[in-house]
């Protein structure tokens, strides 16, 4: 399996690029957010892979940012979604956006991308916060927390341990905020951008 690769931009479209590594070029599928941050044609990048294999095809997608790529990983994990869905939703959505969605139950925000209707895009959302039910409660400092508070705080950790975070980055972020009157889409919006 090839995990990343570390090559010369040697082409840049809307929804792939190709990255030459000792001489071989490898065709990448990237989400628009991934091309947005990659470095330009004749640079040096390194981009993290997922590979799709199936009998007829070999795919490479690529990832600037380890985030993004678990997010894509996270996305094939639910029924229904192949590798160009979970593409789709990472090109409208960052996995921070992705994330307050899935926590606010926002499908309408997980419908701008391309192919993903209705019914997937609730299926997005009941699995994910499913998967956020199914992590360990983290504990949490509770003094200032108004009733509700610790809820919202352990559903916005959980959400940001999904994307990638880890527990302490993750618990770090949200201990620095008042949160008593943010909703958790809030509070993973500031946490994301704390952290990035």
């Amino acid at each position: 399996m090839i995990y990343s690769l570390n090559g010369k931009v040697i082409e840049k479209l809307s929804d792939r690029a190709v990255i030459e590594c000792c001489g071989v070029g490898y065709e990448v599928q990237m989400t628009r957010n991934g091309i947005s941050a990659l470095a330009a044609q004749g640079d040096n990048a390194f981009v993290y892979i997922h590979m799709v294999i199936r009998e007829d095809s070999i795919e490479l997608f690529g990832f600037c940012d380890a985030n993004e790529r678990d997010s894509f990983k996270t996305l094939l994990g639910i029924s229904g979604i192949g590798p160009k869905a979970a593409a789709a939703v990472l090109s409208e959505l960052t996995p921070g956006e992705l994330a307050a969605a899935v926590a606010t139950g926002d499908t309408a925000l997980i419908t701008r991308a391309q192919g993903i209707g209705p019914k997937a895009a609730q299926r997005i959302v009941l699995e994910l916060k499913d998967k956020l039910q199914g992590l360990s409660a983290v504990p949490v400092r509770q003094s200032g927390l108004q009733q509700g508070g610790a809820a919202k705080t352990i559903e916005a950790i959980d959400a940001l341990m999904t994307l990638g975070y880890t527990q302490h980055e993750a618990k770090r972020a949200v201990a620095s905020m008042d949160i008593n009157e943010m909703s958790v889409e809030d509070i993973i919006k500031v946490a994301l951008k704390e952290m990035m």
